[in-house]
């Protein structure tokens, strides 16, 4: 809607479209923003300030002061409507406000001047506050239209004043006394030497006259000399005291113009201190507000380049995806011609194994009928031999050629080793020729092979743990050969 203020009023404009506030005397106040009305019209304040001054002689000093927005300055009515104007101008945290600055400066001035500096020059001292006043409403965006300094009052228990004006009443009444007196002895003695002067005039005309006409001029000449004498006394005392009163007066002034220039820089840091918080506070916002559309301007960057890499990540995905649908349906028929492969290859391998095991069972028959066959023909040596395993045994290692291939294996281990053959005889005569004996005996030939059946029988045992069958031999033990 659109709203208008009156003519001592203004609009404060916050919200959607608006960085901080904005002051107008007419708008239109959109959707999302807050509109505020705040009187700029000037309110009198009434104080009764209680100060002490560099007597430490308290006072009261009663004020009407007239204080309002400084409207002539944008900055200060932005200030204004910031800090005060959330809050009645007439309530009391801004009269409380307005009333501690007001007595903290009125102190502070009362503190550096005398009773009589404050009496005598209310204008400055009027002065002197207002300014001081002023410059700390400046930051409140407040100005001082008017200001109205009463009579000082008497602190109740402290009757400076009234007894300064009893002084003044006194003194005045006194001068008047003494005056009359004066007036009084003047015309006494004037009234008494003119009957004197009558009276010695008429007794004595000539003589006396000049007699007293002398004495009365000694006399008067006395009396100017002592009165001379008093006043310049009276005056020397009393230059003494001015000039002892002067000497104190500039030591307290240079007391006071010390302490005023100290409160000058406390206030004046005071005012920067308070300054350099506000741009501080200012920096802050301004950071803030920059970092914000900052991000602004990165999240609107980030969303179009989130948005463009979502697209191209969406095609990307949907040529891989067709891309894997081909592979797919490529992978599926190579699949299926490779089942179609496999059942063919496992029809065949099938038809081959059922082949091979088809023949292995007709071989394992025939191994089942050969072992069938050889365990028969077994059994028939052994009831042959009468039970006894060791002979079978031993008939089925000559039948089976074993000791001709131990004697074949022993042969081919020294085969190469040029070995030392011994031949055993019975003894019997005979040549030798290097080492084997030469008769020509064939019994003496065929003991000798007999003779070298033992260490042959030997032989065997140690290798294989047999031992020869009875019919052909027994070892002996051959610790006892």
């Amino acid at each position: 809607m659109y709203r208008v203020a009156n003519a001592s009023e203004y609009l404060v404009i916050t919200g959607v479209g608006i960085q901080d506030i904005k002051i107008s005397k007419k708008g239109w106040i959109l959707p999302g923003q807050s509109c505020a009305v705040f009187d700029v019209s000037p309110v009198n304040y009434t104080f009764g300030v209680q100060a002490m001054s560099a007597e430490k002689l308290p006072f009261v000093l009663p004020a009407v002061f007239t204080i309002g927005p400084r409207v002539d300055d944008p900055d200060s009515l932005l200030k204004y409507a910031k800090l005060i104007s959330p809050h009645d101008k007439l309530s009391n945290h801004v009269k409380d406000l307005v009333q501690g600055i007001i007595e903290g400066e009125t102190r502070v001035l009362a503190a550096s001047m005398t009773m009589e500096e404050i009496f005598k020059g209310t204008k400055e001292f009027k002065h002197e506050v207002f300014g001081k006043v002023q410059l700390e409403l400046n930051q409140f965006g407040l100005l001082i239209y008017n200001a109205n300094v009463k009579q000082l009052v008497d602190v109740p228990g402290h009757e400076y004043f009234s007894y300064l004006g009893q002084k003044t009443q006194m003194e005045a009444a006194n001068q008047a006394k003494i005056d009359v007196a004066e007036a009084k002895m003047k015309g006494e003695i004037g009234s008494k030497l003119r009957e004197g002067q009558t009276l010695q005039n008429a007794a004595k005309i000539d003589a006396e006259t000049k007699v007293v006409s002398t004495q009365r001029q000694g006399e008067g000449k006395k009396e100017e000399i002592k009165v001379k004498t008093d006043v310049k006394i009276f005056e020397n005392k009393r230059e003494a005291d001015i000039a002892e009163a002067n000497a104190e007066l500039s030591m307290k002034k240079a007391g006071w113009a010390q302490q005023a220039q100290l409160a000058e820089v406390e206030a004046v840091k005071a005012v920067a201190i308070r300054e350099a918080t506000l741009q501080r506070e200012v920096e802050v916002m301004n950071a803030l507000t920059r970092t914000e559309k900052l991000k602004a301007e990165f999240l609107s960057k980030a969303s179009v380049e989130y948005e463009t890499k979502v697209q191209e990540a969406n095609w990307e995905l949907y040529k891989k995806q067709k891309a894997a649908e081909a592979e797919l349906y490529e992978k599926e028929n190579e699949a299926a011609a490779q089942r179609a492969l496999a059942s063919a290859t496992f029809y065949a391998r099938q038809q081959v194994a059922d082949g091979e095991l088809y023949a292995k069972q007709k071989e394992a028959e025939g191994l089942i009928a050969l072992a069938q066959a050889q365990g028969t023909y077994l059994r028939t040596l052994l009831e042959a031999l009468g039970g006894n395993y060791t002979a079978l045994r031993d008939y089925m290692m000559i039948n089976g050629g074993v000791f001709q291939e131990l004697a074949k294996i022993n042969a081919g281990a020294v085969q190469g080793l040029q070995p030392k053959i011994s031949i055993w005889t019975n003894g019997s005569g005979g040549e030798t020729v290097d080492g084997v004996g030469t008769s020509s005996s064939a019994l003496n030939q065929v003991g000798g092979v007999y003779k070298m059946l033992p260490p042959l029988f030997q032989t065997v045992h140690e290798q294989t743990g047999m031992l020869p069958p009875a019919w052909m031999g027994t070892l002996t033990d051959s610790t006892n050969n």
